[in-house]
């Protein structure tokens, strides 16, 4: 395996286990300590979106399920749709809720698929 293919499967590996944390802080840790300063909210305002925040956590899991299940059945096109769903979700999270959200998970995808691409 080349460097470049190499880089482009861990940065999607990244990706994705990024995402699996992403449900498991959306969906168990929201009112928690972890959930509560990762997310910047009062434990008022997170009581009050903890099912919002487990819905969200569950299509976090979805786009890291689809990224492990194309890499294990050797699928890219799953493992690409998937990674533009992140970009889309991380783009649209960045234009409705805050910047940041761009850079920590679109700007990860994309960076994946420019790998994947350049390896092809």
């Amino acid at each position: 395996m080349s460097v470049l293919a190499l880089s482009g499967l861990l940065v999607t590996l990244l990706v994705a286990a990024m995402h699996v944390y992403f449900l498991v802080l959306e969906m168990f840790l929201w009112t928690k300590p972890l959930g509560l300063k990762t997310f910047r909210n009062t434990p008022e305002k997170a009581q009050a979106t903890r099912v919002l925040a487990a819905n969200q956590g569950l299509y976090n899991g979805f786009l890291a399920a689809g990224i492990f299940a194309g890499l294990v059945l050797a699928q890219p096109v799953l493992v690409t749709f998937s990674l533009v769903c992140v970009v889309i979700a991380g783009a649209y999270g960045a234009y409705s809720v805050n910047r940041r959200i761009f850079f920590i998970q679109a700007l990860p995808a994309i960076l994946a698929l420019l790998l994947r691409a350049a390896h092809m």
